[in-house]
């Protein structure tokens, strides 16, 4: 390439071609292009009974993210697109680029049969990140604007207005429902808005179902039933993006069972209980807790007599043989987690074809998303009357952790505090269900998301400072410059906002 004062002149093999550059470039062959913005694809694997998901994911020395590696060709993966190298930006429609690789794997292995994985591809994730660039602006742009989830909603037939909710045929075509529940109704007070679409109900997805088919199904549920639905804007976005509505992406709205996560110390007669391999109604067997001795470690950390066993220290013992299980109780040591699920609870999840692990509780920190429920009855009732002011709540770390567990609403900024454990040091300090986190640690957090917080909560140690709000005082402190602090002993303190 040579240059003069007032031209430009390249070559090209054995072309020539000269411009001048005031009067702009002349060139069929010179195109300027500015470099594209790394997209990330979805991939979306539905595996059989018994069936993997023919991938590994792993955290690496050498390399950032949550990496996809061994992908087994012509596997469920393989065929889905997924490739060696690939990183994970989010599992079921939630970010998981900064949750610790433990709780992105347990994720994934509570999603059952059907998983929904937002990836971006190994030289296009290096160049991102080597730029500065905010992973998380690139999942936005991917979806052009926020995605609300669906919501799992159990309706309890009211005894006099029934399940209160009806559903009208879009359209001509099969398959696609319009939700309209009866104002104040069982169903409205379950989560269904009206508008709403049906995806998924008692299990058995709607998309192939005629309206008479729909009706003859409402009239066998009996007391109760679990609908999947999802607003109407949101499922045009979901259908756009071909992005299929699951109940692993659902916030639940009142469901009756949770599997919970319970520690246990070993103690000299060991911890307690013993393991049953039995048949349930339903004819699928289960390894199920009996015998829970009094005053034992099971007993003080909630284990109950019928306990169906879903979890060994994280791992899933399902499909595992009872020798299997009963080694790994005793090679854990002085100390065990157990993942439990009462029967009843089991049945539920088995009948809809969920896993029960899906929705589950954990005594430390819920790492599940889920929306408020200060505006329950019950939430009210635990509220202080009259509480306006902001309350600093110092904690010390029990033997079971810090007594209570924080949600949100999915992939928004702000926490609140969604369950807090009867005489645990959450509630000792005062602590109560639906109180919004202003501040951990003395670190702002109002604007941060679910998973940056529980990482700072998880980095206080044995101590934990949190100042909360009651919520609708926080709605009205929003609105001014200043917040008034009480501290757990009464004292007031002043600071502002900046």
């Amino acid at each position: 390439m040579t240059s003069s004062a007032g031209s430009v002149e390249m070559k090209c093999g054995t072309k020539k071609f000269s411009f001048n550059p005031k009067e702009g470039i002349d060139n069929p062959l010179m195109v300027i292009t500015e470099e594209s913005t790394p997209r990330p694809h979805l991939c979306v694997l539905k595996k059989e009974e018994g069936e993997t998901y023919g991938f590994h994911l792993r955290v690496e020395w050498v390399k950032q993210g949550h990496i996809i590696r061994n992908v087994v060709s012509g596997g469920v993966a393989g065929r889905c697109g997924l490739e060696d190298g690939d990183r994970l930006l989010e599992v079921n429609n939630v970010y998981v680029e900064d949750a610790p690789h433990q709780e992105v794997a347990r994720r994934i292995k509570r999603s059952g049969h059907h998983l929904c994985l937002l990836v971006l591809d190994d030289e296009a994730y290096e160049k991102a990140v080597s730029k500065g660039q905010d992973l998380r602006d690139l999942v936005k742009a991917y979806k052009s604007e926020h995605l609300k989830p669906p919501r799992l909603c159990h309706i309890t037939r009211d005894p006099n207005l029934g399940l209160g909710i009806n559903f009208t045929p879009i359209g001509a075509e099969k398959g696609c429902f319009s939700v309209n529940p009866v104002p104040g109704g069982a169903a409205e007070k379950a989560g269904v808005h009206k508008g709403d679409r049906l995806v998924w109900m008692n299990g058995a997805v709607v998309s192939d179902l005629t309206h008479s088919a729909l009706s003859k199904m409402m009239k066998k549920c009996g007391k109760y039933i679990t609908i999947l639905v999802i607003d109407s804007e949101s499922e045009k976005k979901y259908t756009q993006l071909r992005m299929p509505i699951l109940p692993t992406m659902a916030v639940p709205h009142n469901l009756p069972y949770r599997s919970r996560k319970l520690d246990l110390d070993l103690a000299p007669e060991g911890y307690g209980f013993l393991l049953h391999f039995e048949k349930a109604p339903s004819g699928r067997t289960a390894h199920v807790l009996r015998k829970v001795g009094t005053g034992s470690p099971a007993e003080r950390a909630g284990v109950r007599d019928g306990d169906v066993l879903l979890e060994v220290n994280g791992e899933s013992v399902e499909l595992l043989q009872h020798d299997e299980i009963v080694t790994r109780v005793r090679e854990s040591g002085r100390h065990i987690s157990l993942t439990t699920i009462i029967q009843q609870g089991h049945e539920f999840y088995t009948q809809l074809g969920l896993s029960p692990l899906l929705f589950w509780e954990d005594d430390a920190i819920k790492m599940e998303n889920s929306e408020p429920v200060c505006a329950s009855e019950h939430c009210q009732q635990n509220h202080r009357v009259g509480s306006s002011k902001p309350r600093l709540c110092s904690l010390q770390k029990g033997p079971s952790g810090f007594g209570f567990n924080l949600g949100s609403i999915p992939q928004c900024p702000g926490t609140f505090v969604s369950q807090v454990a009867p005489g645990s040091p959450g509630k000792k300090a005062g602590l109560l269900m639906g109180d919004i986190v202003i501040e951990v640690n003395g670190q702002n957090v109002e604007h941060q998301y679910l998973e940056d917080v529980i990482k700072l909560v998880k980095e206080a140690g044995p101590c934990l400072s949190l100042l909360v709000k009651e919520k609708e005082s926080y709605d009205n402190l929003k609105k001014t410059d200043t917040l008034e602090i009480t501290d757990s002993e009464g004292e007031e303190t002043e600071v502002s906002r900046l």
